[in-house]
């Protein structure tokens, strides 16, 4: 009687967090979901009607939106392969006994507490300019003609950024778990004669399975709506080059003032993400179950 006298209290005491949590998502959402079905454009607010399925038609149909699903799924792909396998890296290295050791690991971590959009001006401007960016100098060091990143390889730019953004992120997540191999089985696979490659494929790489799913999956939820990064480098240019579904969903709303249509992509968006979700959280359960 105790017990469900204290489990009842729980939730009661619960109740208002999970309220508040309801109306935050659900309010949005339905809103959203209303709107998609309605003929609305903010040039003519008062001319509301119904619409049906005609604005998921016609997203749907609209030249850019499997360029933008595919380019969201490269600069997904991209991130997540840079910063795995960087971060990996970065981990094995910062790992070791150096000087400055902590100095190093603040270093690494930093560019993670950078905002987006200081992030991609800091890149457009400074490093990847074709006139007075870093890497122009650099060409023009070894006598190569500047790269004009945004204009001949916008989407990669923007993976490089984004990448360079979430490196310290896998790196930190990474490190932990390698900190976390016990040393003994270290020791044992170095007695045995295995040589550096491979205690890294069988005791380091098995050990670091897990920390990388986690990676996978969080980056992947926020690597779905990567946003500023386009907005402040490429504008989704040059044409629909770098443009990803969050940004066409920009262009419908605030560009076309297309509220209906780019409510359908939200609810498009929304579904994808889901499926991107749904499919992760059971790839992360098999390996942590493991």
């Amino acid at each position: 009687m105790a017990t469900q006298n204290t489990r009842g209290l729980a939730r009661l005491m619960m109740a208002p967090s999970v309220i508040l949590l309801l109306v935050w998502m659900i309010v949005p959402l339905s809103m959203t979901l209303w709107f998609s079905f309605q003929n609305y454009n903010l040039l003519n607010p008062a001319n509301v009607s119904f619409a049906g399925l005609f604005n998921y038609r016609f997203f749907y149909t609209d030249p850019a939106f499997f360029q933008s699903i595919w380019n969201t799924l490269l600069i997904v792909g991209g991130v997540l392969l840079i910063t795995v396998v960087g971060g990996t890296l970065i981990a094995l290295l910062i790992d070791q006994p150096i000087f400055g050791q902590g100095i190093v690991r603040i270093l690494v971590i930093s560019p993670f507490f950078v905002m987006p959009p200081v992030a991609a001006l800091v890149w457009k401007n400074m490093i990847m300019h074709p006139s007075y960016g870093v890497l122009a100098d650099i060409s023009r060091l070894f006598g190569l003609q500047p790269i004009d990143w945004f204009a001949q390889y916008p989407l990669l730019a923007i993976i490089i950024i984004v990448a360079w953004q979430w490196l310290p992120f896998a790196t930190l997540i990474l490190l932990t778990a390698l900190q976390s191999l016990d040393s003994e089985q270290k020791e044992a696979a170095e007695m045995d004669g295995a040589n550096v490659l491979n205690r890294f494929i069988y005791l380091t790489l098995p050990h670091l399975a897990r920390a990388m799913t986690v990676v996978v999956l969080i980056q992947t939820i926020f690597l779905l709506g990567v946003y500023a990064e386009i907005l402040v480098t490429t504008n989704g240019g040059p044409g629909y080059a770098s443009t990803n579904l969050v940004f066409l969903i920009y262009r419908t709303a605030l560009l076309g003032y297309d509220v209906g249509g780019a409510s359908a992509g939200g609810i498009i968006a929304i579904i994808l993400a889901n499926i991107v979700a749904i499919f992760l959280m059971r790839a992360v359960g098999k390996n942590l179950d493991r």
